[in-house]
């Protein structure tokens, strides 16, 4: 066997043990978690597809999980059982045929995901979720019936519910926060339960309290009562070999204003490392000072291990909706290849509190449009005449021009009566990135993220009674909030919608020039861009001038196969791409946007397949007979 088959076994072999939802080696063939793995690599060791047959991918079944689209889920599999949840269900299906082996129904079913707890000695496997109606579930693996030692009669009621999935390591479970967004409410904390019990093990105050670090990056009492600030995505990372949990942590409440938290506010918009067994803080690395642009840290980490100079460094991955990804250490949290803070521009809000500077990564660069000029703006050329003409209108409507100074450009100040005076910000409430995340290669270090160009304009205004503000409409204590030229309202882009000479929409697009969206490779040994592509249609537009690019929230996987799968795009595609050129070698239109993280299993035939789900329906793929 040559040098460099026995090294990249070696890697797939400290892969298995990474993977392991209690720090054991797992089945290849098993996807047992979110993304895969404790990880959250996103990584598949899986072979049978691969590079040269994926052109004959076809549909092997599909089944429709819910009664209304918009999922976010994505299956698990655990020896040939799938488990996923639809509306009001959660549901064990055969994963070669999605025969329906058991289903419990459940008011308020989680909509992205659910999570496998491999049991012990004493008790079997269990498939635990949160619901919407802040509740954690435990079920019995094999019968879907519910355990009724867990908590009580197999439910804990919880007084901060969590939206996301559950991540389970040894016998804890870690869930985040769903907060609203309004500045005082409920905490985000994030809180370990016990597998077993059910019984609260820990809780760790996102927003620092008195005594405890980070405490003084508040000001003039900004944490009292203080929400958001807390892990919203949809899951967390552990590292086995040190103990360790990862907390992804959101930036603060209310997204745009800030004036009543001064300072760098620690732990928003932080990647928190802490014991897993105690909740004890070990490191931390903010990527946004005084969040007042929804930036967020929205993925869990995704682990790689670097080679440089003939030795392995453990690092991880983490990005936020700047699209900046910083590769640090995950033992220390010392970014790899350097970070420095450079000034921004500050915002002309009165009483606001602007951070002179902000950390950007030396390397990669950013993966996505971070400011604006005139001359940005679509032209015929790229689109259409009716489209340029829409956005005209737009810009025209929003007073003729869009303030903008660069990344992090401060949000200007508007007085009631006075003419539009429009900031754009670049990315956008979407991203940038999303809560899809990275997936990683352990065999060459590449990482891959989907990142889209969407942007956000408008500016602060003195809060109206009775104003809608989108999320969190009730009376605020803030005096200022997100207004634009179509009324208040936090959530407006600069896209134009288009219609056909019959006057049907045919799509909202943005008016700055494609390409909207791209796929990125990043060598996380030197980090440098590996390759990028444009992925994603826009099929109203003309012949010619359709790969414009798009993305959604939603992220890829990476095999072993040297295959990238992703949906994400707005397009309802589903692809294949080379993991090592970026060359798309297969894609089928879904009829349905696949708003979600792809997956890829072995069934108990051996065979592997590729799922999505897309819509309302999961659709798996697997090779002809």
């Amino acid at each position: 066997m040559s040098q460099r088959w026995i090294a990249k076994l070696a890697v797939l072999a400290a892969f298995a043990v990474l993977s392991a939802p209690t720090g054991r080696a797992q089945s290849a063939g098993d996807w047992s978690m979110y993304r895969g793995d404790l990880g959250g690599t996103g990584y598949s060791r899986l072979k049978q597809i691969n590079t040269g047959n994926v052109a004959t991918l076809t549909q092997a079944w599909k089944l429709q999980l819910a009664e209304r689209p918009g999922l976010e889920v994505t299956p698990i599999v655990v020896d040939g059982v799938m488990y996923v949840p639809g509306t009001n269900r959660v549901m064990a299906l055969d994963a070669d045929s999605g025969k329906e082996i058991w289903r419990y129904e459940v008011q308020m079913a989680p909509t992205r995901g659910v999570a496998y707890w491999p049991g012990d000695k004493t008790n079997p496997p269990r498939i635990i979720f949160t619901t919407f109606n802040r509740k954690i579930i435990a079920l019995d693996a094999a019968t879907g019936k519910i355990v009724p030692s867990f908590g009580k009669d197999g439910t804990v009621d919880l007084e901060v519910g969590y939206n996301g999935v559950p991540t389970i390591y040894k016998n804890l479970v870690f869930l985040g926060a769903s907060v609203g967004e309004m500045p005082v409410g409920p905490p985000g904390d994030t809180r370990a339960y016990d597998a077993i019990s059910g019984n609260l093990v820990w809780t760790f105050h996102t927003v620092p309290q008195p005594g405890e670090v980070g405490h003084d990056t508040w000001l003039n009492d900004g944490w009292k009562g203080r929400s958001g600030t807390n892990v919203w995505g949809w899951y967390m990372t552990v590292d086995a070999k040190t103990n360790t949990l990862f907390m992804p942590i959101g930036g603060p409440s209310p997204n745009y204003y800030g004036g009543d938290r001064p300072g760098n506010n620690l732990f928003g918009n932080t990647l928190v490392a802490v014991d897993a067994d105690t909740g004890k803080l070990k490191w931390y690395f903010q990527t946004i000072h005084h969040d007042l642009w929804d930036q967020d840290l929205p993925p869990g980490a995704g682990f790689i291990d670097i080679k440089q100079n003939g030795k392995t460094i453990p690092a991880l991955v983490t990005m936020n909706k700047s699209a900046l990804m910083f590769i640090l250490n995950r033992e220390t949290g010392k970014p790899i290849f350097g970070v420095e803070e450079r000034p921004v521009a500050k915002g002309d809000v009165p009483g606001e509190w602007y951070s002179p500077t902000q950390p950007f990564p030396l390397k990669p660069p950013p993966l996505a449009r971070m400011s604006y000029k005139p001359e940005d703006m679509v032209t015929a050329d790229d689109t259409t005449p009716e489209h340029v003409k829409a956005c005209q209108d737009l810009l025209t409507k929003s007073g003729g021009s869009f303030h903008n100074e660069g990344p992090f450009t401060g949000w200007n100040y508007h007085e009631d009566g006075t003419p539009p005076k429009e900031t754009i910000q670049f990315p956008g409430g979407t991203g940038g990135s999303n809560w899809g995340g990275v997936a990683t290669d352990p065999t060459d270090g590449y990482v891959f993220v989907q990142t889209h160009d969407m942007s956000l304009i408008g500016w602060l205004e003195k809060r109206k009674a009775g104003g809608n503000y989108g999320r969190g409409n009730a009376e605020s204590t803030q005096l200022y909030d997100r207004g634009s030229v179509d009324g208040p309202g936090p959530y407006f882009s600069f896209s134009a919608t288009v219609k056909d000479a019959n006057g049907k929409v045919i799509g909202n697009w943005p008016c700055q020039k494609p390409p909207w969206g791209k796929l990125y490779a990043i060598n996380a040994n030197t980090g440098d861009i590996a390759w990028q592509s444009v992925v994603g249609i826009t099929e109203g537009l003309p012949p010619g001038k359709q790969n414009t690019g798009g993305g959604g929230s939603a992220g890829p996987i990476a095999t072993a196969g040297g295959l990238v799968f992703i949906g994400a795009t707005p397009d309802s595609r589903f692809r294949a791409i080379d993991s090592k050129t970026g060359k798309e070698l297969w894609v089928t239109d879904l009829g349905k946007n696949a708003n979600a993280d792809p997956m890829a299993y072995q069934g108990k035939s051996g065979k592997e397949y590729v799922a999505i789900v897309a819509g309302d329906t999961v659709f798996v793929f697997g090779l002809p007979q």
